[in-house]
């Protein structure tokens, strides 16, 4: 094992985020049993919480550990933890997933309500992962027009102009509301990962 990777007498279960995803992106066998045990509840309930479906989210999360594989050299902790950019990652891949399986049209209120639904069973306890709770919260505090586009584009997959329709707003004001949602969201993601390190 390489010495710049591993901070000599720590056990690897007690290393920092960082120091797993550099072992990981190294190939090191033992920190990646490590990262990969340390990372999977979340990266699967991140996934399920968008698609909704469990062999889905299976895939999307084996797709977001192969990404973190390739692209853990560029990490950089001062835009985030590992949590979140593994976070953004896993988001970003379930949306790409949603917009291929082209699903029918939901109601952006029953995905609102399906965010901030619980239960017992494995799944939707997997959904109650740290970062899905901050998303949450944070499309809670956003006006219900600015939370609905943004569930429309950002989740249902649907363009600017498809939210203009659904919601019967002008285009503009459909992209108004859609970028500043993201831009909120995005600052209290941030600002929320920040304040874990």
């Amino acid at each position: 094992m390489s010495d710049g990777i591993r901070p000599v007498g720590l056990p690897v279960e007690q290393l920092p985020d960082e120091t797993l995803l550099a072992g990981y992106a190294a190939g090191e066998a033992e920190l990646t049993v490590a990262f990969v045990r340390r990372f999977q509840a979340k990266l699967f309930g991140v996934a399920l919480a968008v698609v909704g479906e469990a062999g889905i989210a299976e895939d999307v999360a084996q797709q977001a550990f192969e990404r973190a594989w390739r692209h853990g050299h560029a990490y950089d902790q001062r835009r985030g933890s590992v949590a979140v950019w593994l976070s953004a990652i896993t988001r970003n891949l379930a949306i790409d997933a949603m917009r291929v399986r082209r699903p029918s049209p939901v109601d952006p209120e029953v995905l609102l309500a399906r965010l901030g639904a619980g239960g017992d069973s494995p799944e939707h306890l997997a959904v109650l992962d740290e970062s899905v709770g901050e998303l949450r919260a944070a499309l809670r505090r956003l006006p219900a027009e600015q939370a609905r586009a943004v569930v429309l584009a950002g989740i249902a997959g649907m363009s600017a102009s498809q939210v203009a329709n659904r919601e019967g707003i002008p285009l503009g004001t459909a992209k108004t509301r859609i970028r500043t949602a993201m831009h909120r969201l995005r600052d209290v993601l941030v600002r929320t990962g920040t304040d874990h390190e």
